[in-house]
């Protein structure tokens, strides 16, 4: 059974940090492009950035670029996305989501396994 489970989240004060994890189980992430997206109450989810599966190409929302960073540990069979100088805006619940073709889309209408997503609160 094909699964992504995302852990990290929490709640930050304004300008902190957090990593999120998103690890595989039953199938290998090496193959596939993972994407992470993030949804607020009553707003459509949305992209926040993905990465292919050799790691050579990665894609940011323009609202996050320069913040976050997304990369991956095939061997460990995880990809991260490294949340630096968190916003308020950036409250969401967080998933992440595997496509098994190789070119990076922040669409996600485009992935097929999702996991089940984590919060993350950014507020004082």
């Amino acid at each position: 059974q094909l699964q992504l489970v995302e852990s990290g989240g929490g709640l930050v004060q304004p300008g902190g940090s957090l990593r999120l994890s998103c690890a595989a189980s039953g199938f290998t992430l090496d193959r596939y492009t993972i994407g992470w997206f993030r949804q607020a109450p009553g707003s459509e989810r949305m992209g926040v950035s993905c990465i292919t599966s050799s790691g050579g190409s990665t894609n940011y929302a323009d609202s996050v670029k320069g913040r976050f960073t997304i990369s991956r540990d095939n061997a460990k069979n995880t990809v991260y996305l490294q949340m630096n100088g968190l916003k308020p805006e950036d409250t969401a619940i967080y998933y992440c989501a595997a496509r098994s073709l190789p070119t990076a889309t922040m669409n996600p209408l485009r992935y097929d396994y999702w996991g089940q997503g984590t919060q993350v609160t950014v507020s004082s």
